[in-house]
């Protein structure tokens, strides 16, 4: 845990005052690919934030008409130095990855994939889905980890209960609940909150985490400060009390959290690096291991990092090009 008294840039406040320094993320919106294009809305990464603790990247998506969109169909792509954290509420994702799991993600249940040095995976809607709602998340690796192995977690969170909020906590603790997966990035929070209408969830966090609240189904106040539907209030560290207030319909937050990262990143499709020499890399050992373009001399020898896949799948999706200027680490 991070001692707050050696951060002289970190403004301690007493306990149970929160934090009014809010600052809001607004989303993009993000066409995902095919005729009939499904949109995310993008909070993370974004110029003026890339991480809120580990966290480096929210898609929120739906209620998504799939008969008019064609919903997700994310084939095979690969990751490194990450994690991803697929969290739906309504419908149902068929997930497959190059280490051997296959498995549904279905509302209320986190699947939880640890890319390590590298893995492939692809995300495709259930044909029986009409309605596709959910989040997906990435948080990125630190360096002591970033090259282990891939792994796959599935976890079903009991709810938490208290006055006016309904908890499910699927990465880290948070108000008593312990999620036992192991994330591989020490001092994480994930956890659906659901509010009920016209509740002012007033809740006890570390001081330590700086913390965002993505504001799922409707518009909520943080910290006395509105944040519009699908927009992300980011609170700094030095609070030890986060004030969530619903309008009179209720509503659904995602909350995130987590000790300041402190390490740079350099992240470019869907690759997470250090710089930019390994992020040409990774996509020049994927082209190759896939066989969109040939091996390079310099990869000779080197041991495979994106795994076999089933040949009954559709087609992967071959990397873009790197940009013709070099790519700048993030923080």
């Amino acid at each position: 845990m991070t001692n707050l008294d050696s951060r002289p840039d970190l403004e301690v406040l007493d306990p149970g005052q929160p934090c009014t320094a809010t600052e809001i993320l607004e989303p993009r919106a993000v066409p995902l690919g095919g005729v009939r294009e499904m949109t995310v809305y993008r909070t993370l990464p974004q110029r003026q934030r890339s991480l809120v603790g580990a966290w480096c990247f929210l898609d929120h998506y739906g209620p998504d008409d799939i008969s008019l969109t064609g919903g997700m169909r994310m084939p095979r792509h690969p990751h490194t130095g990450l994690a991803t954290v697929s969290w739906l509420f309504t419908g149902r994702v068929e997930h497959l990855d190059s280490g051997g799991n296959a498995a549904s993600v279905v509302p209320g249940e986190l699947n939880l994939m640890i890319a390590g040095r590298g893995i492939t995976h692809q995300e495709i809607s259930d044909p029986g889905t009409n309605i596709l709602h959910g989040v997906q998340l990435w948080y990125a690796l630190p360096d002591e980890t970033r090259f282990s192995e891939n792994a796959f977690a599935h976890y079903a969170p009991e709810p938490v209960t208290l006055p006016g909020v309904t908890a499910r906590v699927f990465i880290g603790a948070f108000l008593g609940a312990v999620s036992p997966v192991d994330t591989r990035t020490p001092d994480l929070l994930g956890a659906e909150l659901i509010l009920e209408p016209g509740a002012s969830a007033q809740l006890t966090v570390r001081a330590d985490f700086e913390h965002a609240v993505l504001a799922e189904s409707v518009a909520v106040t943080v910290n006395s400060t509105a944040v519009d539907h699908r927009s992300l209030a980011y609170v700094p560290p030095g609070s030890d009390t986060l004030v969530i207030t619903a309008g009179d319909t209720g509503a659904r937050v995602i909350l995130l959290g987590g000790v300041p990262l402190r390490e740079q990143i350099v992240m470019w499709w869907n690759f997470v690096g250090r710089d930019h020499d390994e992020i040409a890399e990774y996509r020049r050992r994927y082209q190759a291991e896939l066989g969109f373009e040939q091996s390079d001399p310099r990869d000779v020898g080197k041991p495979a990092l994106f795994g076999e896949f089933p040949a009954d799948q559709p087609p992967p999706l071959p990397a873009p090009p790197l940009p013709n200027s070099r790519l700048l680490p993030r923080e």
